[in-house]
Formats: C-alpha cells, sequence, structure tokens
C-alpha cells in the first residue's frame, strides 16, 4: 500500500501548536513509510478565512521542515466536486432534502470504529440520536459542511490513514458511514490525545490568561527564538516515545523508528520549561556560522565578523532563547550601555583596587584568558583580599553586569583597547 496523509487546516488564525504536532505525526508517518504527506487548505468558511492565516500556515510548516509532498489543495476552488459527489447521494438514496438543506441519511445501526491508536471503539446512536440521526451535508445557501467535503476530499486523494486529534474521534462515525454510502472503505483511523497545559486545562488560542493563549499559537516560539530542529524534537515526544530516556533525538531517527502503535493513549502535558531546556541543548550543538545567521534575525549586527562570532561562542550555555541574545551581549557592540545601579549598590567598587588592577592589565604582553586569570588572582594575593573583590567590579566596569560569560574570556575577546578605556571611564 502507498501510504497517503493528510494535513487540513483551516485558515481562520494563527497556527495551534496542537495543530502542529497533528501535522508532525502525518509527516513522520509518510517519511517513515515512504508515503504521501498532502497538504489540504480547509477554507469554506469565507467569513473567517484570511491570506495572513494561509501564509502562517504555510510559512510555519516551512518553519519546521514539514515539506509537503502534493498541494496545497484548497476546498474553496473544489465546489464543481462536492456539487457532483452531493448529487451521487442523492441519486443512491442516502441523501434528500429538507428545509432547503440537503441532509444524509445517516445508519440506525453502531458504528465500530476500528482505530490504530485507541483500538476499536463503538459508536452507538444515543436516545436523542435514534429518532433522526441524520445530519446536513450542504446548507440551504448551497455551502457544504466540514463531514461532508472532509470525506469527498480524503476519497478523491486517495487518503489511506487519517491521523488527526483524539477531538475528532466524536466525528469518525458519521465520516465511516459517509465512505460506506459512496461504497468505498473509509482509511484507516488513528487518533492521537491532547496536548493540555502543565495544570492538565486545554491549550487554547482564547484562553482568558494571555501567557496560556499566547503558548498556543506556533507564532510565539518563532518570536521567542526557539529553533525549529527543538520545537519539532520536543512536539515528537508529546504522545510518542523511542522507548527510552533521550530527550535530544535527530529527526532522522525519529522518522525510522516512529509508527502509530506506539503513540500514547494518555494526554500529553506541554512543559514549556523543558522545550526552553531543550531549546538550549540545539543553540549550544549550532556551528559558529549558524549562531551567526540565528543572531543576526534578532538584531545582533556588527560589521567585524570574526568579532561577532567570538561573542556569540560565549554565549552558548548561557542562553535558551534567541531572543535573551541583545540583553546577554548588547555590551559587547557599543559604549552606551547601562550600569546596574543595583549592582553597584550591593558589592561597593574599591576605585584603588580597580586602578590597580587596570594598571597591571596595561602592562600585559599577552592578552588572552588564561593572562588575564593569573594577573587578576596574583594582584588579589598582592592586595590580600578574595579574587572576587576585583572580579566583580571589574565586570561590572566593562559590562554594567554582575552576571555573564567566564570574566576572563569575555575581556579576551572584548580585546585589550575596550577593557582598558571601560575599565578607565569606569565612576562608581
Amino acid at each position: 500500500m502507498n501510504v497517503r496523509v493528510r494535513f487540513a487546516p483551516s485558515p481562520t488564525g494563527a497556527l495551534h501548536i496542537g495543530s502542529v504536532r497533528t501535522a508532525l505525526f502525518n509527516w513522520l508517518y509518510a517519511r517513515h513509510t515512504g508515503g504521501t504527506f498532502v497538504l489540504r487548505i480547509e477554507d469554506t468558511d469565507v467569513a473567517r478565512n484570511t491570506e495572513q492565516s494561509l501564509n502562517t500556515i504555510l510559512d510555519g510548516l516551512k518553519w519546521l521542515g514539514l515539506n509537503w509532498d502534493e498541494g496545497p489543495y484548497f476546498q474553496s476552488k473544489r465546489a464543481e466536486i462536492y456539487r457532483q459527489r452531493a448529487q451521487q447521494l442523492r441519486d443512491a438514496g442516502h441523501a434528500y432534502e429538507r428545509d432547503g438543506a440537503l441532509r444524509f441519511r445517516m445508519t440506525r445501526e453502531p458504528v465500530v470504529i476500528k482505530d490504530l491508536i485507541a483500538g476499536p471503539v463503538t459508536r452507538a446512536l444515543g436516545d436523542r440520536e435514534v429518532s433522526d440521526p441524520d445530519f446536513v451535508i450542504v446548507r440551504s445557501d448551497g455551502t457544504p459542511v466540514f463531514h461532508f467535503v472532509n470525506v469527498v476530499d480524503d476519497l478523491e486523494m486517495k487518503i489511506t490513514h487519517v491521523i488527526r486529534g483524539e477531538d475528532h474521534l466524536s466525528n469518525t462515525a458519521k465520516h465511516i458511514a459517509l465512505f460506506r454510502a459512496f461504497g468505498v472503505e473509509s482509511p484507516a483511523y488513528a487518533h492521537i490525545p491532547m496536548i493540555l497545559n502543565v495544570d492538565g486545562s486545554k491549550m487554547s488560542k482564547s484562553d482568558p490568561d494571555p501567557a496560556k493563549a499566547r503558548l498556543a499559537s506556533l507564532t510565539a516560539y518563532v518570536e521567542d527564538g526557539y529553533l525549529p530542529e527543538a520545537v519539532r524534537n520536543y512536539l515528537c515526544l508529546l504522545g510518542w516515545s523511542p522507548k527510552d530516556d533521550r530527550q535530544i533525538l535527530p529527526i532522522a531517527e525519529v522518522i525510522q523508528k516512529f509508527d502509530l502503535p506506539q503513540i500514547l493513549r494518555h494526554n500529553a502535558k506541554f512543559d514549556v520549561s523543558k522545550l526552553e531546556w531543550m531549546n538550549g541543548q540545539y543553540i549550544n550543538a549550532l556551528t559558529s556560522d549558524e549562531l551567526d545567521r540565528h543572531a543576526a534575525a534578532f538584531g545582533i549586527k556588527c560589521d567585524d565578523a570574526p568579532y561577532r562570532r567570538a561573542v556569540l561562542n560565549l554565549l552558548k550555555g548561557k542562553i535558551s532563547l534567541l531572543k535573551q541574545l541583545p540583553e546577554r551581549c548588547g555590551y559587547f557592540f557599543t559604549e552606551d550601555f547601562p550600569i546596574d545601579p543595583a549592582a553597584v549598590a550591593k558589592s561597593p567598587v574599591d576605585p584603588v583596587m580597580l586602578t590597580k588592577l587596570t594598571d597591571r592589565y596595561a602592562t600585559l604582553p599577552v592578552w588572552d584568558a588564561a593572562t588575564l586569570e593569573s594577573n587578576l588572582k596574583a594582584l588579589a594575593g598582592e592586595l590580600g583580599v578574595k579574587t572576587g573583590q576585583l572580579i566583580h567590579p571589574c565586570r561590572l566596569a566593562v559590562s554594567g553586569q554582575t552576571v555573564g560569560p567566564s570574566l576572563y574570556h569575555m575581556l579576551e575577546v572584548l580585546g585589550r583597547d575596550r577593557v582598558l578605556s571601560r575599565l578607565r571611564k569606569f565612576k562608581p
């Protein structure tokens, strides 16, 4: 069998992180089986569709590296197909008109869904539905409804596996009945568990808590400086496991191991702190050129490319989000950086000792981290003070901050002229 799966979002807002995980699992299954990943845009809701939302979907998939093999197909351009298929059901006696709408004659028997993840699920008609289980497939204004076009498109596009969120399980009995009415077997269904917030609440773009609402949208992760590889890696582990404790997994290995029966049944909780940790690991693994390219998108600009890359390398292991770069390394690229007044108040600076350190550094024949460290420690010994009494004021003078990368490596990268100028200019 040539596996054919699809991702079918609606362009009606930001791309939900749960939808992204659905797209990822479809893409992984297609790549694992050597099948086809189809992109279909369900844009029949004319009132809510926007060009911006469509671009957000396409850009988001490209950002994550989820390249599609066919499409995008647009439902808005397939009206004639839906008209013909509706007429087919009408002619076969499976649909009838009432109050101007076309209704599907739903089966009165329970429908068994052979779900590849949930196992067999029987959907029996409830008391309310027994008297009238039929449902509208074409509205009185002529527009087809979701259930109908979803099935028609899956049929026309020869979709073999429908991998979607568990929230769609309630629709599946209707869809199977429609496939049978068309005289064909339905695709295999695999309903994946929901993604929840850490507190167990549903991830929603309309959550009254702005922070939670933001986490539900892929856009937030792009803006905050997550690497696409880290987001993709983390989403792979939300509902699927490689059966060991590893967290950082090359995508090629995930593709090799991924299969539908391995998907877990319980809902997955989205822990943004774990994702941020993982992102830091991915940032730390970037080459100098890769980090340089990413940093440019977050405002890190300097014509001296070797100096710029040396600065960025110092930040490896010190940041977990690319958006942290401007604050963490801004003082490398300007002499107009702020001095933290709270830091000055907390750790008073002895101007005499700082002057002695400045004079000593001015005479060094070699300017590297090892020489800078040994000379600071030697001076501290001569003055009978702890090294911290020289380290803290030196860091404050050259960076305006009390934390950052290794002081001696920072001084080496800043260079002799910048360091001496800042030490002499510093007025605590």
